[in-house]
C-alpha cells in the first residue's frame, strides 16, 4: 500500500534528487530509489516493490511538477486528470492494437461498448467481478453508460495494472507510466481477432459508408417520419433521452407553446453539448482573469483591466487554432447548442462571440465569460438586448454558475439583484467566489466574508448558507503582507476545493442532463395545466376580450387554482410577471384544451421509461 508524502517531504526529496538548480530529475528511477534510501521511509514500500517500481516507473508521472514554483506562486492548477487523455500516453503500436480489440468488442459497430459487450470481452481478463466493477466505474468517468474508444483504452490500461498487482484507484492512471505499460492478458482474444480478420473486407465496406459512422440518433431531430424507435435499440443514456424527448415530451411542449413561454425546443446539439461554466459578477471582479488563470493562458479576444472591459458574452471552447467566431455565425451552426439565442435578436448576437483555442481543459468544459453588471439605468437602457433574459438562458444550459465578488464590490445593486433573480430554479448550480481576498488582512477578510453573506441572504431566498470560496485567482504571488500565513493556507485549501468542484463537472455531466430533462418535463406538465386551465375559463360566446384581460390581471389567483386542482408544489410554477408579459401577446381562446393522452405519456416517461433507461446503462458489474 502506497503512503503519500507530505508536501514538505516531497519538496525536500525532489530538490535533493534534482542536481543543481534543475527542475527535472535525472529520471523517475532516481527519485524513487532516493526516496527509499532513508531508513525511516522504509515502510512506504518493501524493497522488492520499490526496486521493481524504480525499474518500471509505473507509479510516477512522466513529468513531475516543480515544487519550488508552487511555493512562489500560490496555486497553479494541474491539468484536468480526465481518463480521455490517457490515449495520448500510449505508443502508436498499442493504439493500433487497442483499436483492433475495440472493433472486436463492439459487436453492433456503433462505436460504443455497452454492458453486454463489456461483460463478454472483459471476462477474458480473468479479473474478479469487484475488480472489473472498479475498472468500469473509472473508465466510464462521465457516467454515460458506455465506453468509447478512449474510455476503452483507459479500461484496458486499468486491466493491465490490475493484472500486474496494482490497486485500482481513481488516480492510478495519472501516476502510471502508460507509455511503457504492457498490454493486458486477454485469454481467447487471439481466436476472436482471427475470426474478425476473415470478415475484414465486409467490415471495411461498412466502415466506408458515412451513414454507418453516424450515431443512430443523428437524424431523429430532422426526420419528418413518425416512426418510433424502441428504447432497447438506443446505445447510451443520452440517446435514450433524445428518443424520449422526441416521442413523449416534445409533443406536449408543441401543443401548449412551451417553447414560447419557458424554453426553446431542444435540438440534437443540446443533448450532446459539453458541460458549461458561466461566470457572473460586477465589472472588474476578475471573471476573465479567473478563466485565464485556469487555462494558464489568455484566450483570443480577452481584455483585462480595472474598467468594464468585457463588453460581450464569450464562449471559450476548444478548437484546432486560436480564433474568434461572431455570434451570428455561431447561432446557425447545428453542432453548437446556441441556436436558441437567436430569439434575443441581432442586438445580442452582435455582442456574442465564440473564442476557440487548443487546450486540454476546454476539450471537456466550455466557459462562458460575461460582461460586468453595470449600475443604474445603464444596465437596462444602454444595452441593446435583454441581459437578464440571456443570463437566464445560459443558466438553464450551464452545469455550474460562479458569482464573483471582490472585497471592494460587496454591494448588490438592483441590477445585479435582477440578474441573480434570473437564476431562479438553478440554485444547485450556484457557487460564490470571493476573489482578490489577499488585498485585505485577516481581520478585514473576516468582516468582508460576513458582509458578503449578509448581502447574499437578502437576494438568494434559500434557508441554507451558500458555499463561498475565498481566494485570489490570478497569476501573481499571494500578498502575504496582507493575508499572512494563515490566510495563505486558507486560500490554498479553498482553491483546491473549487478546483475539485470543476474537475467533477465532466463526471457529473450525464447526471446533470438527466436532472435537467426531468426538471423540464415537470415544467412542461405544469405549463400545460396552466394553459388548459386558462382556456377552460374563457367563455364560449360573448365577452372573450374582457375575460382574457381579467385572467391576465388575476394570474396569481389562477395559478393557485391550478395548484390546488392538480396538487402541484407552488415552487415549481413559473414566474408570474414573465408569464403575464408573454401571455399578453396571445389569444387565450386559441389555446388547446387539456389532452390527457399527452400528460399520461409524460407521466409514463417519468415513472417507467427513465428508470428503465438508467437501469439498462448502469455499471454492468453491479
Amino acid at each position: 500500500m502506497r503512503v503519500l508524502l507530505s508536501r514538505a517531504d516531497a519538496c525536500n526529496r525532489w530538490q535533493a534528487a534534482t542536481p543543481g538548480s534543475r527542475a527535472v530529475a535525472s529520471g523517475p528511477a532516481v527519485f524513487v530509489v532516493w526516496s527509499h534510501l532513508d531508513h525511516s521511509n522504509a515502510s512506504i514500500l518493501p524493497p522488492s516493490a520499490w526496486k521493481a517500481e524504480a525499474k518500471e516507473g509505473l507509479l510516477l508521472p512522466r513529468k513531475l511538477p516543480s515544487f519550488p514554483s508552487f511555493e512562489t506562486h500560490l496555486w497553479k492548477p494541474p491539468a484536468m486528470n480526465l481518463m480521455a487523455s490517457s490515449r495520448a500516453s500510449c505508443s502508436k503500436e498499442q493504439q493500433k492494437i487497442y483499436q483492433q480489440w475495440f472493433a472486436v468488442a463492439d459487436k453492433d459497430r456503433d462505436g460504443r461498448i455497452t454492458g453486454n459487450d463489456a461483460l463478454k470481452f472483459f471476462a477474458m481478463s480473468k479479473l474478479s467481478r469487484p475488480e472489473l466493477k472498479q475498472v468500469w466505474a473509472i473508465a466510464d468517468s462521465k457516467r454515460q453508460g458506455f465506453l468509447d474508444l478512449l474510455d476503452f483504452i483507459s479500461a484496458m490500461q486499468l486491466v493491465a495494472l490490475a493484472q500486474a498487482g496494482y490497486e485500482i484507484t481513481p488516480d492510478v492512471l495519472s501516476h502510471a507510466d502508460l507509455e511503457n505499460l504492457k498490454l493486458p492478458v486477454m485469454e481467447g482474444l487471439d481466436a476472436l481477432l482471427a475470426k474478425s480478420k476473415r470478415s475484414e473486407k465486409k467490415s471495411d465496406r461498412l466502415d466506408a459508408s458515412p451513414q454507418h459512422l453516424l450515431p443512430a440518433s443523428a437524424g431523429w431531430f430532422n426526420s419528418k417520419a413518425s416512426k418510433k424507435v424502441p428504447l432497447s435499440s438506443v446505445t447510451s443514456i443520452i440517446d435514450g433521452l433524445k428518443k424520449l424527448y422526441i416521442e413523449k415530451l416534445k409533443p406536449l411542449e408543441v401543443a401548449y407553446q412551451f417553447n414560447e413561454f419557458v424554453s426553446p425546443l431542444l435540438t440534437n446539439s443540446d443533448f450532446d453539448a459539453k458541460p458549461m461554466v458561466m461566470l457572473l459578477g460586477q465589472y472588474s471582479t476578475g471573471k476573465t482573469t479567473f478563466i485565464k488563470h485556469l487555462l494558464q493562458s489568455s484566450y483570443p479576444g480577452a481584455h483585462i483591466g480595472p474598467e468594464p472591459t468585457t463588453d460581450r458574452f464569450v464562449v471559450v471552447t476548444s478548437g484546432p487554432d486560436e480564433r474568434s467566431i461572431p455570434g451570428n455565425t455561431i447561432a446557425v451552426q447545428a453542432h453548437m447548442p446556441y441556436h436558441g439565442l437567436t430569439a434575443f435578436g441581432t442586438g445580442f448576437l452582435s455582442k456574442f462571440e465564440c473564442s476557440q483555442m487548443p487546450h486540454p481543459l476546454l476539450e471537456h468544459i466550455n466557459f462562458i465569460d460575461t460582461p460586468g453588471v453595470l449600475s443604474g439605468e445603464k444596465q437596462r437602457t444602454q444595452r441593446s438586448y435583454d441581459f437578464t433574459g440571456v443570463t437566464s438562458w445560459f443558466a438553464a444550459k450551464c452545469d455550474l454558475i460562479l458569482l464573483l465578488f471582490d472585497p471592494y464590490k460587496l454591494d448588490i445593486s438592483d441590477e445585479f439583484k435582477r440578474v441573480i433573480g434570473s437564476l431562479h430554479g438553478h440554485d444547485d448550480k450556484i457557487r460564490v467566489v470571493l476573489n482578490k481576498a489577499d488585498q485585505v488582512d485577516t481581520q478585514q477578510l473576516m468582516r468582508v466574508y460576513g458582509a458578503l453573506l449578509w448581502s447574499l441572504g437578502k437576494v438568494l431566498n434559500t434557508p441554507e448558507v451558500m458555499r463561498v470560496y475565498i481566494g485570489s485567482f490570478n497569476d501573481k504571488p499571494v500578498n502575504e503582507a496582507a493575508s499572512g500565513p494563515i490566510g495563505k493556507e486558507l486560500f490554498v485549501r479553498e482553491q483546491d476545493d473549487l478546483l475539485s468542484d470543476l474537475k467533477d463537472i465532466p463526471k457529473k455531466a450525464c447526471d446533470r442532463r438527466i436532472n435537467e430533462f426531468v426538471k423540464r418535463a415537470r415544467a412542461a406538465k405544469i405549463h400545460a395545466y396552466i394553459i388548459s386551465h386558462l382556456k377552460k375559463e374563457m367563455p364560449s360566446m360573448m365577452g372573450k376580450a374582457k375575460a382574457q384581460q381579467r385572467l391576465i390581471d388575476n394570474l396569481e389567483d389562477e395559478f393557485v387554482k391550478v395548484q390546488k386542482e392538480f396538487h402541484l408544489p407552488p415552487g415549481d410554477f413559473p414566474d408570474v410577471e414573465h408569464f403575464r408579459e408573454v401571455l399578453n401577446g396571445y389569444n387565450i381562446d386559441k389555446f388547446e384544451k387539456l389532452k390527457h393522452k399527452l400528460i399520461q405519456a409524460v407521466d409514463d416517461m417519468l415513472a417507467y421509461d427513465i428508470p428503465e433507461l438508467l437501469n439498462r446503462f448502469r455499471n454492468p458489474y453491479d
